[in-house]
């Protein structure tokens, strides 16, 4: 019993119960630990999946593409070729409804033209490219609210020509020798239509000279440009004209003075015809066969023949009139007005529509009285007939003066080409690069 009171004992006793529960304690905590062990390799484990190639899967191929291209036949629409070419209808609709106003200048087909498409085997579009010409052709792409439609203009080198021809027979005969084209020929006519009546008063003899100019592309003549000076000799009397560009864009031809040959009326309404009648207050009326005033000229030209207004106006009758048949009478204001009668069929303007000089307000027939074909033109000058072929036309708009010294530096060199005799071989056309 003394020992067990023996202090040395006691504290013996008691540090071997702490050390017993210490150990424990430690065992314990080790124990609780253990299973955290387990979950810590699966998260590495996890994480080390993470850096893994992921698992092949199957990838999904876009259509592939491919170009087709499409001649422009008469009657064509959008929506024919469309379906011809197996394109979904849906994009024909975003594409018409596009917000962009060259959309509509898609739906404007001419024959000859070509349209190409970049589409999917599933029809889906993916470009669009209408070549209007060769230097011009319009792109569309789909975008995600519709179509983005790009006007893409191509500039081809210009050449200076000068080509010369004398008329044997017709200007036309001539112009081809000469190597013109139609368009040329054409142009040659409108710029000196004014002053001289290419229907009845050319004459074997007369010569022409035009310079012009010659568009290339890629090394390829592709047509021709304006006529940038010309001259005609028309039964001795020499016209001269230059070209001038304003600076607003106004294009109108000059005589060498600066005086404008365009007048405030063309001469005659159509561009190739014969007269078949005169103006003559004492003529004999081919259907009524009695004295009949024949107040105007008539142009005899197969049916379908273009009638053009011979100066600006408004259309203030468009419809039958008796005898004259189907008539269109343009108010031109200053007290002139024009008359146009036995017409095949009328041109798109309406009565009250404004028309410029050159529309086309018709075409030649035989409605009315009329033994055949032709074109009846009358002219008024405060409500009395004049002879189309002879009275006076006023002027166009002068030259300002501001553009006078500019003109003329334009002028002068292309006048002093004009002035160049020919060639000694005679040749028909040169070229001036």
């Amino acid at each position: 019993m003394a020992t067990i009171l023996n202090p040395k004992y006691l504290l013996a006793m008691l540090g071997a119960l702490m050390i017993a529960a210490a150990g424990l304690d430690f065992w314990e905590m080790q124990t609780l630990r253990t299973p955290t062990v387990p979950a810590a390799k699966e998260d590495s484990q996890a994480a080390a999946d993470l850096l893994l190639p992921p698992a092949p899967t199957t990838p999904i191929e876009k259509p592939q593409a491919s170009w087709v291209e499409h001649r422009i036949a008469r009657g064509d629409t959008l929506a024919a070729i469309f379906a011809r070419h197996g394109i979904d209808a849906r994009h024909l609709r975003r594409l018409l409804t596009a917000d962009d106003p060259l959309a509509k200048t898609l739906t404007q087909l001419y024959p000859g033209r070509t349209l190409k498409f970049l589409v999917t085997a599933d029809g889906t579009l993916e470009k669009l490219v209408y070549e209007r010409s060769r230097m011009e052709r319009l792109e569309a792409t789909p975008t995600a609210t519709g179509f983005a439609i790009e006007k893409i203009l191509e500039h081809p080198l210009r050449e200076l020509r000068h080509a010369r021809g004398t008329i044997d027979s017709t200007l036309y005969e001539a112009g081809h020798q000469a190597g013109l084209s139609d368009k040329l020929i054409m142009a040659l006519t409108g710029i000196f239509g004014w002053d001289i009546d290419f229907a009845r008063s050319i004459r074997p003899g007369d010569r022409f000279q035009i310079l012009y100019e010659k568009l290339r592309l890629d090394g390829e003549v592709i047509g021709d440009g304006p006529i940038i000076a010309a001259e005609f000799v028309n039964q001795g009397k020499i016209y001269r004209a230059v070209r001038f560009v304003h600076p607003d864009g106004h294009v109108d031809y000059y005589t060498p003075e600066g005086r404008p040959l365009r007048k405030a009326f063309l001469r005659t309404p159509v561009k190739s015809a014969r007269i078949s009648s005169r103006f003559n207050l004492h003529r004999r009326h081919p259907v009524l066969h009695r004295i009949r005033a024949h107040k105007g000229v008539d142009y005899a030209a197969p049916i379908g023949t273009p009638v053009h207004a011979t100066g600006d106006g408004r259309v203030v009758f468009r419809g039958w009139k008796g005898g004259y048949g189907r008539v269109v009478i343009l108010d031109h204001g200053r007290g002139y007005t024009t008359l146009y009668a036995h017409l095949h069929r009328f041109g798109k303007f309406k009565q009250g529509s404004r028309v410029r000089q050159g529309d086309v307000i018709g075409y030649i027939g035989k409605s009315g009285l009329a033994t055949g074909p032709h074109l009846h033109y009358e002219f008024r000058i405060r409500g009395v007939h004049r002879d189309p072929l002879t009275v006076p036309l006023p002027d166009s708009r002068p030259l300002p003066a501001g553009l006078r010294t500019a003109f003329e530096q334009q002028a002068a060199p292309l006048l002093a080409e004009l002035e160049k005799p020919p060639p000694q071989s005679l040749a028909r056309t040169e070229t001036k690069r």
